[in-house]
């Protein structure tokens, strides 16, 4: 380059660094000013020798980012400055994370770190791994979620240079684009930015499609003009007759959006009727902006027919992005139907800028408002699946599917993914409250904590202080926040009752002359084939470990030689080829149909299952019952040409299994009997009880109780304990 051409460039850099203060949203003080100078001089330092593909200096793509954070999200000087240097660390060797905090501190460090990481991800394009990634980035990298929306800044920029790439770099990125982060851009509110991900997406891995609609966009642009000049026309009198300030416009439909519509409704470019959607978005303080916006839908109505079933009403019940407006769909001028968009300029940055906007006008612009919306969103990316695929799939499942509004007794409004129950609604209101919860009722009924909730249901909660969670609890929790809650919570109980197990362990084998240190504990979890101590000391705690095992274990001390012995033995349900540290202390045990019974089976050698897979039992006719998994290559022709033979399988942790049993009680009658019978049972550790009945003729009283327990010992002691009071005669299981 000669002089002139560096002169140029340098001139080029500082226009460009100038125009990034410009357009920034929030108002930036002398400090921010400061930090962003900084930052950009870092920047400028460590990517002086770098040139993009285009041939250009590279500082202009970090300019680039930290415009669109700065400008289209509306984030802060610190995410501004972390913008400008989001690729320092992996770029220049001579910047170190450390020298990132030393110069800027821990949050612009911490967030610069976790950019870093997940440009250094795998960068192979099949679909398992881009969802791994996918996951990592959002669980294991983002200390900080803003993390991921300058992520999604970067990401935007990089789509909209793709020019100078390879064909097939353009795809890998594009198809990455449309799979992972248009849908998080949406889930964020983004929706300007969503938009362009995704026609930028389709830009690049369908250009024959993309340029014949852009095409057909730009030849139709001058009638989409003309008709929203013929509809502005016939509304505008009405509105100016009721002096609102107000301004038309017309906003085409995404290029991607039509593509879909042509898709799925098997129609041509010219018979997608919404091409465009009219907006109209008028000037009003908070106070009168609900009233104002019905007052525009009615006189939009009365000049044009609505289509009833079209009608969406965001500003009574707004997205869970805070996004608000009105949208209806009427028949307009030349008997099309179009849809119109009313909206308040505060609803209309909110829709341009996200939650970024939301919390400006909810709660001054400020950090603490930023601040609350990052813990809002890390909340609603956190969730505990394992399959990366999966993973991704369900959270592009929570994103395109609607949004359930109920209410709370007092009428306070809260959306919740479609599918919740009561108990996703309980732990929407405080963690406390789902912890304690009792049960539920829907508009004013009992209900079950299973129970689909559907939008317009007021839920009211019952609590008790004497409930806490347990494992059913997980069958009815959708969300990801109210199944973390009760997974932490049965996961402290679990350590009670190991607790408790522990020093009953340690005064059995007192008895039997054992100590309990380290050597016998190893022992013993080898001997019982658990994973942990704690699993030990839990199933002695909940008495699946009895006296009886105990002396087992104590005379096969003696002996490890017969202990080798009879641990080959014991094992003829699990084929010898399955590595043993396979079974885990989570899934020990098969059991069949919707009763989990215990059968005695046979694991297929087609796809030879392992403890943990999810699999199904077919009835063979001349070897019993063979468990297959479910993706086993026959499981498709056994499943269609024998269904009847099909038997419901699946591993389970025995120590968790539950078993029903009925108890018969019978004695004489007297005040108070029932509620002393009552207590004995909720008193009772891990027994839940279902259902009671009591009868009393003539002083004689009968009853019979339905519980739920996870073994026998609990069985037995809950019986001990029931005819021990006064007036009971005989207690005894049917």
């Amino acid at each position: 380059m000669t002089e002139v051409d560096v002169e140029k460039e340098n001139a080029e850099i500082a226009k460009a660094y100038k125009e990034l203060l410009k357009v920034s949203y929030q108002t930036l003080s002398t400090a921010d000013k400061k930090l962003i100078r900084h930052a950009f001089e870092v920047a400028l330092d460590a990517h002086k020798d770098q040139r993009r593909k285009s041939g250009e200096a590279y500082i202009f793509h970090p300019i680039a980012v930290a415009k669109i954070v700065a400008s289209e999200i509306g984030l802060d000087a610190t995410c501004i400055a972390a913008a400008l240097l989001h690729d320092v660390v992996e770029d220049n060797e001579d910047y170190t994370k450390d020298d990132i905090e030393r110069l800027f501190g821990e949050t612009v460090a911490r967030i610069v770190d976790g950019l870093t990481k997940i440009s250094s991800l795998s960068k192979d394009a099949d679909v398992s791994t881009q969802a791994e990634n996918f996951r990592k980035m959002l669980l294991t990298l983002n200390d900080d979620v803003r993390v991921i929306i300058i992520k999604i800044a970067d990401r935007l920029h990089n789509m909209q240079t793709m020019d100078s790439m390879r064909r097939d770099k353009q795809e890998k990125i594009a198809s990455e684009t449309l799979y992972i982060y248009a849908p998080l851009a949406h889930r964020i509110g983004l929706y300007n930015i969503k938009t362009e991900l995704e026609d930028l997406g389709l830009k690049y891995t369908e250009p024959e499609v993309y340029n014949d609609i852009a095409e057909k966009m730009e030849e139709s642009k001058e009638e989409q003009d003309k008709y929203i000049k013929a509809f502005a026309k016939q509304v505008k009198a009405s509105l100016d007759k009721e002096g609102l300030n107000y301004e038309i416009k017309g906003r085409p439909k995404s290029i991607y959006s039509i593509r879909k519509k042509i898709i799925k409704q098997g129609v041509e470019f010219e018979e997608v009727y919404d091409k465009f959607a009219i907006r109209i978005i008028y000037k009003s303080d908070f106070k009168n902006e609900k009233f104002l916006a019905w007052k525009i839908y009615s006189i939009v109505t009365d000049n044009f027919t609505p289509n009833p079933t079209r009608l969406r009403d965001w500003i009574s019940s707004p997205k869970s992005t805070g996004y608000e407006a009105l949208h209806i769909t009427v028949m307009g001028p030349k008997n099309r139907w179009v849809e119109v968009q009313i909206r308040s300029d505060r609803m209309n940055e909110i829709a341009e800028k996200g939650y970024a906007a939301h919390y400006k006008y909810k709660q001054g612009n400020s950090e603490d408002a930023l601040d609350t919306w990052i813990d809002k969103l890390q909340e609603a990316l956190e969730s505990n699946e394992t399959n990366a695929v999966d993973f991704v799939e369900q959270f592009k499942l929570n994103l395109y599917s609607k949004e359930i509004f109920v209410f709370s007794p007092k009428g306070d409004l809260k959306s919740l993914p479609k599918g919740a129950t009561p108990l996703d609604f309980a732990f929407s209101v405080h963690t406390e409250v789902g912890m304690r919860t009792r049960g539920a009722k829907v508009n004013g009924k009992l209900v079950p904590l299973s129970h689909e909730l559907q939008s317009g249901d007021q839920v009211e909660i019952l609590t008790s202080d004497n409930v806490k969670p347990n494992r059913n609890w997980l069958d009815y929790a959708t969300t990801a926040r109210a199944r973390s809650k009760i997974k932490s919570s049965l996961k402290a109980e679990k350590k009670e009752v190991a607790e408790e197990g522990k020093e009953i362990l340690r005064r059995k084998l007192k008895q039997l002359k054992i100590s309990l240190d380290e050597k016998s504990v190893n022992e013993m979890v080898n001997h019982f084939k658990l994973k942990t101590s704690l699993d030990l000391f839990y199933r002695v705690g909940i008495g699946t470990i009895d006296n009886k095992m105990l002396k087992d274990y104590a005379s096969s001390r003696s002996n490890m030689f017969m202990t080798y012995i009879k641990s080959r033995i014991r094992k003829p349900t699990v084929s010898p080829d399955i590595d043993k540290d396979e079974i885990t202390s989570k899934y020990d045990q098969l059991v069949f149909g919707k009763e989990e019974q215990k059968l005695d089976y046979k694991l297929s050698e087609c796809c030879n299952p392992i403890p943990g897979d999810p699999v199904f039992g077919f009835l063979t006719i001349n070897d019993g019952i063979k468990v297959h998994k479910k993706n086993c290559p026959n499981a498709l022709s056994l499943q269609s040409n024998y269904a009847y033979r099909i038997m419901q399988a699946k591993w389970i942790d025995s120590s968790q299994q539950e078993f029903a049993a009925q108890i018969q009680l019978s004695g004489i009658d007297n005040l108070g009997l029932v509620n002393n019978i009552t207590k004995v049972i909720s008193s009772n550790m891990h027994v839940n009880m279902k259902s009671i009945s009591f009868e009393s003729d003539d002083g004689v009283f009968s009853g019979k109780i339905n519980v739920v327990v996870t073994n026998i010992n609990m069985q037995n002691k809950l019986i001990q304990n029931l005819k021990k009071i006064n007036g009971i005669h005989k207690v005894s299981r049917i």
